[in-house]
């Protein structure tokens, strides 16, 4: 196993490829620098998740304490949510230009800042300042784009491996805060909780500045897999203008609408919906916070193995037929959930949180397989405008979930209507069309 995590050693400075294995047969090979890079990844990722697992804490706390209205609560996770993903498909531009550790430095420091700024808020436009605007623009940073650059830049070999890896490492970094968290808020208040939440995005920033590399060539090696020493390219100033320039294309296709049309029912009906609003729905019927956030950290582990083996079946069936299988399930649990929900956790409850931790991010690999499909080298833009219309739906749903709850004083028509909205989702995949696969040409006549 040691051979799949090392190569040969560095370079000189002159880009001279220094000599192998057969030069020197008694030397020792390294670790490459790469798996450095990505363990540093990961722990980054888990660190800045902490601001993911709290907004579906603090809808009660600042309920109680405020007096604000669930949909004012719920506005301000709106605009976080939403962000998050207008921010992400410029978010490779931005490493692009400014270098990895410098973009993902800023952004822990300011989700941090954000976090940190709402122990002393007093009006729901401070929130929505803070919570909403800091750490979504911070968390956006860190999106999808961290962990796709860090992998397409210091990985050839094993690129699916440790892409699996880290997109992972958000829900790990759910399962180790959602406890602790909850506990938090329920003995102490939800002021240590932001505390947390800010100390834990501020803890990686020195491993990122001092460990992270913008490029393998930083460190004069090449890439874990690579067969030859490359130059770090220089920085990129029109990412941006093409990340537009790819939006404006795709949008004239009916196939981008209805990856974004099934993308944003995904979103609204895990982060805007289960995310942010389980555990005040599950503390309406009795159940305390402590138990129902142990629930969703339940389906964050659920959820690791339910995206790898959502890969695995992307590759052996078509990708549409599963989004439209994924959704129609979801839609039907949903409408369960509302006579599941008690005061204590019981075996059908169980059942729930496990098919919806196995189904919660299976959407990913078939939504990208699709994006895939249809636009070719520009698959990987088209699906962060994807993903953002993924966290739009989310912070739709966010804001209507509260205010729903406010109007009806209960959450139920919320399940319903998202379960009507995941049956919409699954007829709207079905009909994403097949791309023809071309034919080839036939072959010249020869004379007789």
């Amino acid at each position: 196993m040691l051979s799949d995590v090392t190569q040969t050693t560095e370079l000189p400075a002159d880009g001279t490829p220094a000599p192998g294995p057969a030069s020197a047969p008694g030397r020792r090979r390294r670790i490459h620098r790469a798996w450095y890079v990505a363990v540093v990844t990961f722990v980054t990722i888990i660190g800045a998740a902490a601001f993911a697992s709290l907004p579906g804490l603090l809808i009660e706390p600042l309920h109680e304490e405020f007096d604000w209205s669930r949909g004012t609560i719920g506005f301000a996770v709106s605009v976080n949510l939403a962000l998050y993903g207008l921010t992400a498909p410029f978010a490779a531009a931005l490493m692009d230009r400014f270098g990895i550790r410098r973009v993902v430095a800023v952004a822990l420091t300011v989700i941090a800042a954000g976090s940190v700024l709402t122990i002393t808020m007093t009006e729901p436009w401070q929130m929505v300042m803070y919570w909403g605007v800091l750490v979504g623009l911070g968390s956006g940073s860190m999106a999808l784009a961290f962990a796709a650059t860090v992998t397409n830049r210091w990985f050839v070999a094993r690129r699916g491996l440790v892409t699996g890896i880290l997109t992972a490492a958000g829900a790990s970094g759910q399962l180790v805060f959602l406890p602790l968290l909850s506990w938090l808020v329920e003995n102490h208040g939800w002021r240590p909780a932001a505390i947390t939440v800010s100390l834990s995005a501020l803890a990686v920033v020195p491993f990122v500045w001092l460990l992270l590399r913008d490029h393998p060539a930083d460190v004069g090696l090449p890439a874990y897999g690579a067969e030859e020493f490359l130059p770090k390219p220089a920085p990129v100033t029109g990412a941006a203008r093409r990340a537009v320039s790819v939006l404006v294309s795709a949008a004239r296709t009916g196939p981008f609408w209805l990856l974004a049309g099934t993308f944003a029912i995904c979103g609204a009906s895990t982060n805007g919906l289960v995310k942010t609003h389980f555990v005040p729905a599950a503390h309406d019927n009795g159940m305390p916070i402590t138990a129902a956030a142990s629930l969703l950290a339940v389906i964050g582990v659920f959820d690791v193995v339910g995206t790898i083996a959502s890969g695995w079946f992307t590759d052996r069936f078509e990708a549409r037929r599963l989004l439209a299988v994924y959704y129609a399930l979801r839609g039907v649990s949903l409408l369960f959930l509302p006579m599941l929900l008690a005061p204590s956790v019981h075996p059908p409850m169980l059942f729930f949180i496990i098919f919806y931790g196995l189904d919660w991010v299976a959407t990913v690999p078939p939504t990208i397989a699709l994006c895939r499909e249809h636009y070719g080298e520009d698959s990987a833009i088209v699906f962060g405008w994807v993903l953002a219309s993924h966290q739009v739906g989310a912070a739709v749903v966010a804001f209507a979930g509260g205010l729903a709850r406010d109007v009806f004083g209960s959450y139920d028509v919320v399940w319903y209507a998202s379960g009507a909205l995941c049956a919409a989702a699954a007829l709207m995949a079905l009909v994403i069309r097949r791309r023809p696969t071309p034919k080839p040409a036939p072959a010249p006549a020869t004379a007789a």
